[in-house]
């Protein structure tokens, strides 16, 4: 996978590059990612690699276990060949929509005015560009990992169902946030 990205040392992520999001998932006990993380960051560069001109945007705080969810995906970015200045984190997001306002953030100061791609597991893309687009951003979502989040049928269905009642809870919450002018 290494292969896939091919960009120059010599660039930084500026205003007109794609920002590719990818949002986190568990963090082994030793630190490692989980299979679901991997997927969703082999993911994200094999788009990003056949779209070109982009920048990572791993989020996620640490969780139960090991470092942070971000630094986690980076390091793994950096293993599939992204340079160090590709590859931007944040650290603070606890979930979704806290991921999202982090990230709306983050690139509002850095003045990003390129594209915005999600990058995550397909039951929970809906909900991610969603709150993107929510944010100020008009996001699209990269092709989801090829393989299900989860293995068993149950796990699938509650994944999704969950997604059910926390898209529109959500969105509230970031509209609440729109209206009082904290998004």
């Amino acid at each position: 996978m290494a292969e896939l990205i091919a960009t120059r040392e010599s660039e930084r992520p500026s205003a007109a590059l794609a920002a590719i999001v990818i949002f986190g998932a568990a963090v082994r006990p030793d630190g490692a990612p989980s299979a679901v993380l991997r997927r969703r960051v082999e993911a994200a560069v094999r788009f990003g690699s056949r779209r070109g001109g982009v920048f990572y945007v791993p989020t996620g705080a640490a969780g139960r276990h090991g470092p942070s969810e971000a630094s986690v995906m980076a390091k793994l970015l950096r293993g599939f060949g992204a340079p160090e200045e590709r590859i931007v984190c944040e650290e603070s997001g606890t979930d979704t929509l806290s991921s999202v306002r982090a990230v709306a953030a983050l690139l509002r100061a850095r003045g990003h005015a390129g594209a915005v791609y999600a990058a995550s597991s397909a039951y929970h893309l809906p909900r991610c560009v969603a709150l993107l687009r929510l944010a100020g951003f008009s996001a699209r979502h990269c092709p989801p990992p090829a393989v299900p989040a989860a293995r068993s049928f149950g796990k699938r269905w509650y994944w999704r169902l969950r997604e059910v009642l926390a898209l529109p809870w959500d969105v509230g919450l970031m509209l609440l946030a729109r209206m009082r002018g904290r998004a």
